[in-house]
């Protein structure tokens, strides 16, 4: 495939999983195939017992500009193409994979960029990049579900400030509001982000997945967890581990 042209390229290397948005002719941003082939590539991806985290980041110096307007305003997909439809299925797919993941930003992070960096678990940024949610800039009413998820994130006021204006914030205002979770120097990124995502992949996926699923608001599957939890071992192994001062080995698996 002609790496130029717009993509989702996936590697895995390790236990981890690495989505890498390129469309280097418009800043990465994602067209209507892009946003359509999401769910599909991290479905996928899911099913592949040896993935322990995911990072999606964007080609070169930029993570994603948003959505393509000019593909988004095709309409040869039929009359039942909903632009916002693919970008929240996307959005929702992300947001539900069954292991941690982190946004690389580097780089504009913007419009449908933005709403996706939400929906993955972690945000790390290079210094220097810019966060926007820009749907006011196009008079686009953002999803609610979109809403919910950048005001659970960072709260009524910080999502009100930036749905309402769609200005761009620096990493300092980011960091601050919890729009991302670390800031790096220039050229430390991708060493961050290496040594924190192979201490993902050496936790365990129990705790992993009950935390995941219990940061979303669940709050019936308690007694479902606890039995996981039995079975499995990994309560017994990792507390062998830590008396026996060595790395502890878990089974359970997503």
């Amino acid at each position: 495939m002609d790496r130029t042209e717009p993509q989702l390229q996936l590697t895995v290397a390790d236990g981890i999983a690495t989505v890498v948005i390129s469309n280097p002719a418009k800043r990465n941003a994602m067209t209507a195939a892009m946003w359509q082939a999401l769910p599909g590539l991290l479905e996928r991806t899911a099913a592949d017992p040896s993935v322990r985290a995911l990072v999606l980041t964007g080609a070169g110096d930029t993570f994603c500009a948003g959505a393509d307007i000019s593909s988004l305003r095709d309409r040869a997909s039929g009359p039942s193409y909903d632009p916002q439809a693919l970008a929240v299925a996307a959005e929702e797919a992300l947001a539900a994979f069954p292991r941690p993941t982190l946004a690389a930003v580097r780089g504009y992070c913007v419009g449908g960029g933005s709403q996706l960096a939400a929906a993955c678990d972690l945000r790390f940024a290079e210094e220097g990049a810019s966060f926007g949610v820009t749907p006011a800039k196009l008079g686009i009413v953002y999803a609610a579900s979109s809403t919910r998820r950048l005001v659970s994130l960072i709260g009524p006021a910080a999502a009100k400030h930036l749905l309402f204006s769609g200005e761009l914030i620096g990493t300092e205002r980011a960091l601050r509001t919890g729009l991302v979770d670390e800031v790096l120097p220039a050229g430390e990124l991708d060493k961050r982000v290496e040594a924190y995502v192979r201490i993902l992949a050496s936790r365990s996926q129990l705790t992993q997945a009950a935390a995941k699923e219990f940061a979303t608001g669940r709050e019936d599957r308690d007694a479902y967890w606890m039995e996981q939890a039995r079975r499995s071992g990994d309560t017994a192994e990792g507390v062998a581990a830590f008396l026996e001062r060595r790395a502890p080995r878990f089974t359970w698996t997503t």
